[in-house]
């Protein structure tokens, strides 16, 4: 029987390539995004900032189907520059969309949802690694990977499976698509820049997008989950090492390298 499978943030990059892998199943996939073109039958609008506008394409939502069998919260973006620097207002909204609309679509999907539903929210490597001049992102995706495991716990007897996948560098417009601050001053000098560089010059060294929804489409196919799961051979190396070094030499790792 063809699953209702509702996925945030499939314009792009990882969403899009999951909406593509379940449509080739012949899943029915339900949009919603901010940008694109709109039908209120798979493709909803709404601004995931926006808490009723949330509920809102929710509500047209179950008026069509009146069930959903999987939800994706994979909708998000970064806020990049020293922690200092950036402006408060822009932190604030990337945890709207990043953190409070994760929330927010889950309180929405839960309604429709029955026994065997599951919930997979795309958090991200940072949320094992704290990055210097990417410190909120980190902030932000960790929270979303606590929020996944609670969530876990609160919907066991329901039958309602919660599962927080991280991966590492995925070659997409994400970072080409960060709110950067470069702002500096004598206390980082060219550091913020530096990093950003760093970042951009890694991108024909990252991970394909096509490889990594591979994996992920997989992990969603199983029967059973782990709470948890690393895309990316280099950050389960670190993770896998990180149980046993202090975490001064991880920080000073991810300073150097990351």
């Amino acid at each position: 029987m063809n699953k209702v499978v509702v996925i945030t943030g499939t314009t792009s990059g990882i969403g899009k390539e999951l909406k593509n892998r379940y449509t080739k199943d012949q899943d029915i996939v339900v949009e919603i995004n901010k940008e694109g073109e709109f039908d209120n039958k798979t493709k909803f609008y709404a601004d995931l900032s926006n808490q009723k506008l949330i509920e809102e394409a929710f509500d047209n939502i179950a008026k069509v189907y009146n069930q959903i069998d999987v939800l994706i919260n994979c909708a998000g973006y970064a806020v990049f520059g020293a922690t200092e620097l950036i402006e408060t207002d822009k932190v604030r909204n990337m945890f709207e969309v990043d953190y409070f609309a994760v929330v927010n679509c889950t309180k929405c999907a839960l309604k429709l949802m029955k026994k065997g539903g599951k919930i997979f929210n795309i958090s991200s490597a940072c949320a094992l690694f704290s990055v210097p001049f990417r410190g909120h992102y980190s902030a932000v995706k960790a929270g979303v990977m606590m929020l996944s495991y609670a969530l876990r716990m609160e919907l066991k007897d329901s039958g309602i499976d919660v599962v927080c996948i991280c991966p590492g560098d995925i070659k997409t417009n994400f970072s080409k698509n960060r709110d950067k601050t470069l702002d500096t001053n004598e206390r980082y000098k060219d550091r913020i820049k530096n990093s950003s560089d760093q970042i951009e010059k890694r991108e024909k060294k990252r991970m394909d997008v096509h490889y990594a929804v591979n994996k992920m489409y997989k992990i969603f196919k199983k029967k059973r989950h782990k709470p948890m799961y690393i895309i990316g051979k280099q950050m389960k190396f670190l993770y896998f090492v990180s149980k046993f070094v202090p975490v001064s030499t991880i920080l000073h790792f991810t300073n150097e390298k990351l």
